[in-house]
Parts: structure tokens; sequence; C-alpha cells
């Protein structure tokens, strides 16, 4: 039995990007994330102007006048929704921990597939894989897509991008659209990456927090990292280590983004203290010129 005030926090995501879906996202969805291939459909006589790449031999030689083959789009996609649900998500001092804000985006992103009679499937990690839920449509399935994004206790507090990349190249057997959801703080998975993206449409959405580049001046303080226990203590009114902290901040972000780019794979900037949905409004636009 699911605790009551489970269902009703899963009840009050869906009705409020639900509404963001209806509104919003579904369109832009349908129109930038195409069907996954093309399907056969028939074999017809042969008309001045069709490409003659598309001629049937074999029925061409047994009618004796050419036959081209049809072939239509193949509309139903498999969507996944990969969430890095490490230590780390368990952050956040503005609106929304990471981790509720990943389950919200998720959210959207899974009804706005399932609007489309597209699939969507989970897959929660660690440094190991937490759990997997197959592709599937339909609303009961999301509402567990969602469930699982935010109550769900991992094993582990530590990150493994690669070895959750590994994973799904195994599971994963025809062409999907894949949502990265991470902070994406781990190191050694680009080339896994890279790879994987050249079979999938991957696209990564990075979560951030104010706090991790620009510290609040609360003198010495003591600093416990989510995902190994090592505990800090810094005097967060110096300026120098203020500057420092934020320059390494900047670095990463730089590096991780110029990665991005150089494979060329999609991404998406969230921050807790702003809403999510101009972003994916911006990114939706974005990548929907490529197909005008």
């Amino acid at each position: 039995m699911i605790p009551k005030e489970i269902l009703k926090k899963v009840r009050q995501i869906e009705i409020r990007t639900g509404r963001l879906v209806n509104d919003v996202f579904a369109g832009e969805y349908e129109s930038i994330f195409k069907g996954r291939g093309m399907e056969f459909h028939e074999v017809r006589e042969y008309i001045p102007g069709d490409d003659i790449c598309s001629i049937d031999w074999n029925v061409t030689a047994r009618a004796g006048h050419p036959y081209v083959k049809k072939f239509i789009e193949e509309r139903e996609l498999t969507v996944i929704i990969m969430a890095d649900i490490s230590g780390s998500g368990n952050f956040g001092t503005r609106n929304k921990m990471k981790i509720e804000l990943m389950a919200e985006i998720g959210a959207v992103l899974s009804f706005s597939a399932i609007k489309n009679n597209d699939k969507i499937g989970l897959l929660l990690f660690t440094d190991k894989i937490e759990k997997f839920i197959p592709p599937k449509k339909g609303r009961p399935h999301v509402l567990r897509v969602i469930r699982e994004l935010l109550y769900y206790k991992p094993g582990s507090r530590k990150t493994s991008i690669n070895s959750a990349l590994e994973y799904l190249g195994k599971v994963l057997k025809k062409r999907s659209v894949v949502f990265l959801i991470s902070d994406f703080m781990d190191t050694d998975y680009e080339k896994r990456l890279r790879i994987l993206n050249k079979r999938h449409d991957i696209v990564g959405i990075s979560i951030s927090d104010p706090r991790e580049k620009d510290l609040p001046d609360m003198g010495l303080a003591e600093f416990e990292d989510a995902e190994t226990g090592e505990v800090l203590f810094l005097d967060t009114g110096d300026g120098l280590l203020k500057k420092e902290l934020a320059k390494k901040r900047s670095s990463f972000v730089d590096s991780r983004n110029k990665a991005f780019r150089a494979m060329g794979l999609d991404s998406i900037d969230i921050s807790t203290d702003r809403p999510y949905i101009k972003p994916l409004i911006l990114f939706f636009r974005m990548r929907a010129k490529r197909f005008r």
C-alpha cells in the first residue's frame, strides 16, 4: 500500500506538470522528436519523378515494369529518463532540492511522451544501477515513474555516470531518446557518452544550485560532501576562497559544455532558483528550427 502523502505529492506534480504539457510542451515535443526511423508501407508502380534508389528490383523483375518501395515515418518513440539520484541531489537552498527538480522535469517529459503515444522508461543510478523500469505507455506507468523519482531510496550516495551509460547501452536495442538528468559532478564518462550519443538521441539536463558557486558569508562553517561523507571547515568570509571556488565552478561548467558541444550533444542548464519552464521552452524552440 502506497502512503497517502506520497500519492498526494505525485498527484500534485501530475496536475502542475499536466497543465504545462497541455499548454506548452506536447506540441513542441512532437515537432522535435521525430520517429525513430522509416517503416516499410507498400510497393507501388514507379511514377516518373520517383527516386530510382527506391526501386524494388525483385518485384520489378517479376512484374516486367518498375515498382518502388514506399516507407512511412515510424512515429512511436522510446523515451528514457536517466536520473542521477546520488547524494549530491539532496541539496537545494532555494525553491526545491535538486532531486525534486529532477522529478518534476521528468514528469513533464514523461507526460509529453505518453501524450504523443510514446513509451517512457526510467533508469535511476548512483555509482550503480539502482532501478530500471522498462519503457511502457499509459498514465499509470508515468505515475509510477514519478513516484520512483520522488521517493526511491538509493543504496549508495556516490556517482558513476559511466557505469549507467554502459548499462543503458546494453539494454536499449532500438534507437531511443534519452534525457540524462544530473548535476554531472563526475568524471571519465565523456568517451562512453560520445559512443552512446551516436546510437541514440541524448539530451543532457544539468541541475544546479546557486550556492554551488556563491557561498554566503557565514564565517567558519562545516561542510560535508554528500557523496563521500568527507567533512571540511571553511571560512566563508574569506574573499579569496570564495573567488577560487567560483572560478573552479565556472571552469567545471565550461569544460562540461565544451565536451557536450564537441560530441554534438544537446544540453539544458536548469537551476533550483529559477523556473525550469523557460530553459525547456528555449531548448524546444532552438531544436525545432533544425526541422524546418
